[in-house]
């Protein structure tokens, strides 16, 4: 009997193994998700005080994200430094916002997730704050995705020559290497929550947010200027203006600029807001599960990019940055709608979003032919927005790379001052009083105030 039954299954144990082999072939990054998900099940802890090199690095790599396992496995042109170095300290829970805290909970219960007919979202009664305090199933991979395009961030936020530049440094394999500074504007114009401010400012014209970057160094680039608007309608596509100094005009870019380079850079328009634009409603997220991952969320400094020249070595953080820590992330697989997809040059996105704070720390993004095409590390600072008011995880300064393996390439993106220090950022009421105007840093008309 038992043997009739072992040669019963076996016919059905080979259509399995076969459907399995074409899902895998289909789907390569869903294979990818569920063997990572597989091998990081079994998650202990690390204790305080470790440091975690190349000699070790196998006996921890269950609490790293897929794409940091391939640097230090050597996959790609990319690799981990011999003599890397990761100090692992204590995790560190940084607070919410209280005002953020009391918009999440007076609202959060009432936002929901609106299907369209068209394959896309939408959500309804947002008002403010954490959109889904509890993200749970259905549709639990897109409410952790709202999350993150709505997270506790300041109203408004500045670098610029007075505290220090943004930057997008850029090599390749050859060693060659660039960098652009840019001041930057960016600005929160609706569901507000901040104390004092509208939750919706009588300027914003329908939008809700914007962002503003202009060149300062080089020279010969110096005033290009780039703005984002995204609009209260979250079906509405955002759109994108870019003033060219030599034309002494704006021009509003296509809807496939999303795709081309930010700056220069490995960025794209599409990489912004936490790891994605495009208009929330274009995208699904589908929820793959939880882990803990190493990620460095107290940023101390950025020795080692700027200042001095460019090395255009892997840029690994170096034990002055700041420790390591393992934080609680939600693995979510992020994808244009089906109606959208044609010609979007990223087919998924893999975000380990941080389950307190609500934004990635690490992401993996995919080609149109889903293989792998950059991987993306986020170093994060907390710092005080408003008087009274906790650290708040996403306020400072930040570190970003973009390794791009299919190119031999990568970005560093980063907000140090000319010192080498993360605090080059003002928010608020403590940035400088010029840049408080919305008309010229977020609106289209703005753009035309440039070299006057």
């Amino acid at each position: 009997m038992r043997l009739r039954k072992k040669y019963a299954l076996a016919p059905i144990l080979a259509i399995l193994i076969v459907t399995i082999a074409g899902a895998a072939h289909a789907d390569p990054v869903r294979a990818t998700m569920r063997a990572w998900l597989a091998a990081t099940a079994s998650q202990a802890a690390i204790a305080p005080g470790t440091t975690i090199s190349m000699s070790n690095w196998r006996h921890y790599k269950q609490f790293m994200p897929v794409g940091m396992i391939g640097l230090f496995a050597g996959d790609y042109f990319w690799k981990m430094p011999a003599d890397v170095a990761m100090p692992v300290g204590p995790t560190v829970i940084h607070p919410l916002s209280q005002a953020y805290l009391d918009a999440s909970e007076k609202y959060g219960g009432q936002t929901a997730v609106i299907h369209q007919t068209d394959g896309t979202n939408d959500l309804a009664n947002y008002v403010a704050g954490m959109p889904f305090p509890n993200p749970q199933a259905p549709d639990r991979g897109y409410k952790i995705l709202a999350n993150v395009w709505f997270p506790d961030e300041p109203y408004l936020l500045v670098l610029s020559p007075k505290s220090g530049f943004g930057s997008f440094c850029t090599s390749d394999r050859f060693g060659n290497s660039a960098c652009t500074r840019t001041s930057i504007v960016y600005r929160q114009l609706a569901y507000n929550s901040h104390p004092g401010v509208p939750q919706t400012d009588p300027a914003a014209d329908d939008a809700w947010y914007t962002e503003w970057l202009m060149v300062e160094e080089p020279e010969q680039s110096r005033y290009t200027a780039d703005l984002t608007i995204f609009w209260q309608d979250l079906t509405k596509t955002e759109d994108n203006f870019v003033f060219v100094p030599a034309l002494r005009r704006s021009l509003r870019l296509s809807a496939s600029a999303r795709c081309s380079p930010l700056l220069g850079s490995d960025m794209i328009h599409d990489d912004q807001r936490g790891g994605y634009n495009g208009g929330l409603a274009l995208f699904n997220a589908d929820y793959l599960g939880a882990r803990k991952i190493l990620a460095i969320t107290d940023l101390t400094a950025a020795d080692g990019i700027y200042p001095g020249e460019y090395d255009g070595v892997l840029g690994w953080a170096k034990p002055s940055w700041g420790p390591w820590s393992l934080r609680s992330v939600a693995v979510i697989d992020v994808r244009r709608v089906a109606a959208q997809r044609e010609g979007y040059c990223y087919g998924s996105r893999i975000m380990y979003v941080d389950r307190q704070f609500m934004h990635p720390l690490w992401e993996e993004v995919y080609d149109s032919n889903l293989k792998l095409w950059k991987i993306v590390r986020i170093h994060l600072h907390p710092a005080q927005v408003d008087a009274g008011e906790s650290m708040i995880p996403l306020s400072g300064s930040l570190i970003e790379t973009y390794w791009d393996i299919q190119n031999d390439h990568k970005s560093d993106v980063f907000t140090a001052n000319p010192d080498g220090k993360t605090d080059g950022l003002t928010y608020n009421a403590t940035a400088p009083a010029e840049y408080n105007n919305i008309v010229k840093y977020s609106t289209p008309a703005g753009l035309m105030q440039i070299m006057k």
